[in-house]
């Protein structure tokens, strides 16, 4: 249901945009998050938005870095990634939320019902 892609190398302070396709008709009524796993650590979330794209949030440690967004009509969500930190390494996971209600964001990750296979960052220092 998810394919996350748009992941690679890239040098500290650079940028990368995540792109996450979504296939189904309701797309336009699922939360949308991100999660990242870094080696030997624990999935962690990154950031969330509404339905519409109206709310969003983000995790302490990327904001003012990232910026997650979505585009209903291309059922697409992306991560705009700015100023990258070797810290930021890891494997980058779109997930959807076809439970919660408008205006929801959703930092829970066992909130999330379908996930995609992650896609790899790594940024060098």
């Amino acid at each position: 249901q998810l394919q996350a892609s748009g992941g690679g190398l890239v040098q500290a302070g650079g940028s990368l945009r995540l792109s996450c396709a979504a296939s189904g008709r309701h797309f336009s009524s699922w939360a949308m998050g991100w999660f990242r796993q870094a080696p030997g650590k624990e999935r962690e979330y990154v950031a969330a938005i509404s339905w519409a794209g109206t709310r969003k949030h983000y995790a302490n440690s990327v904001k003012g870095r990232f910026g997650i967004s979505r585009d209903n009509g291309e059922n697409m969500a992306y991560l705009q990634m700015n100023n990258l930190k070797p810290e930021d390494t890891a494997v980058y996971y779109c997930a959807a939320d076809d439970n919660a209600v408008a205006g929801a964001v959703v930092v829970d990750s066992n909130a999330y019902d379908y996930w995609g296979q992650g896609t790899p960052v790594t940024v060098s220092s």
